[in-house]
């Protein structure tokens, strides 16, 4: 989420190094997390090939290729960086292990940027249909501001299920152009049967493959502009100086960065990555289409997995606004229940491209 103190000619130059970085294959790259691992993608002006959708919606060619999932990085490299974190939260970072090459055999179109509140509002008034936490009555969740910021135990400052939230309010002053939140994986799901239905081709949920084969495009690094959790304030709106004063439980994982966004920023704020994707990391996390399992990764195929194929929880991606570095690095999983709806939990369609 946040700014930096590095003139912005220098993140622009850094993209166009990347740029030509990922348009070759990768050999051999050192990387604190994944080091020695090799990536291949067959892509060329990945930044010139952009679609819009009849929503307004802007969608990425993503080539065919392929990369290493998942990480292989020791608890003590971690420590190394993240010393605020208990052994225990490092710990459970095991499912993203092992380290493994998968090939995505098929090119696809990905969301430029998250889905917007204008374009979901645009989808549900077009389709009538009724989000999740309205249907149900039992509405989303919240920031308050009544918690007590004087006892730091209370000070979680998430309040909900509460019917006054939703993804029209998650407790949180937001602008059309700001990635919709508070959103269920059934919701997310609906929009995209509603897109395919309407416009004759294939919309859904990426899968966690294609979404990490995105947010890597082409690095083997912790995030895809690097390893310093410290740079992460000049590449996406995550937890930083801007939303500590907001939450004194967790001090301590505050970035000291500060760009002025303690809840969402509008899409595109910071650069893209490689591929031309903006808020692959922070801003607000994404849901994906499959099922969750902790060892899903020793078993997985090698080409186009699709996750196990049945399951109670669905896997989201990417860290929010909230999010603190070690948790927005590209290999992390998270989890939730499909029908969870939360306000740093959004989502970004894929759109199939035919063979």
């Amino acid at each position: 989420m946040k700014h930096s103190s590095k003139p912005f000619v220098m993140r622009s130059l850094r993209v166009a190094w990347l740029m030509g970085f990922v348009c070759l294959s990768v050999q051999g790259v050192k990387a604190q997390s994944n080091s020695q691992a090799t990536q291949t993608t067959n892509t060329t002006n990945t930044t010139n090939n952009v679609s819009t959708n009849s929503l307004g919606m802007k969608f990425v060619r993503i080539p065919s290729g392929e990369f290493m999932m998942g990480s292989q990085e020791s608890v003590a490299s971690l420590q190394k960086d993240f010393p605020h974190l208990a052994l225990k939260r490092l710990d459970e970072l095991s499912d993203e292990m092992p380290l493994h090459r998968v090939k995505i055999t098929r090119a696809f179109d990905l969301g430029q940027t998250e889905v917007t509140r204008a374009q979901f509002e645009a989808f549900l008034k077009l389709s009538a249909y009724v989000p999740e936490s309205i249907r149900d009555q039992t509405g989303g969740y919240g920031y308050s501001t009544h918690h007590d910021r004087n006892r730091p135990e209370k000070a979680d400052a998430f309040a909900g299920r509460d019917p006054v939230y939703s993804w029209k309010n998650p407790g949180f002053a937001q602008a059309d152009d700001h990635p919709v939140v508070n959103i269920t994986w059934n919701d997310a799901m609906a929009m995209a049967k509603w897109l395919t239905q309407k416009e004759g081709v294939t919309y859904r949920l990426p899968t966690e493959a294609e979404w990490e084969y995105a947010c890597k495009a082409g690095t083997a690094t912790r995030y895809p502009h690097g390893d310093d959790p410290q740079t992460l304030t000049q590449w996406a709106n995550v937890f930083d100086a801007s939303a500590k004063p907001h939450w004194q439980r967790w001090h301590d994982n505050a970035l000291t960065g500060n760009d002025g966004h303690a809840f969402t920023s509008p899409v595109a704020s910071y650069p893209p990555n490689a591929f031309g994707l903006h808020d692959m990391v922070g801003n607000a996390w994404e849901w994906v289409s499959d099922h969750y399992a902790e060892n899903y990764y020793s078993t997985s195929p090698a080409a186009d997995p699709q996750g196990p194929p049945n399951g109670h929880l669905k896997v989201r991606r990417g860290g929010s606004w909230h999010t603190w570095p070690i948790y927005a690095r590209c290999s992390y999983r998270n989890i939730n229940a499909p029908d969870s709806r939360y306000t740093l939990l959004g989502m970004r369609l894929l759109r199939e491209v035919a063979p």
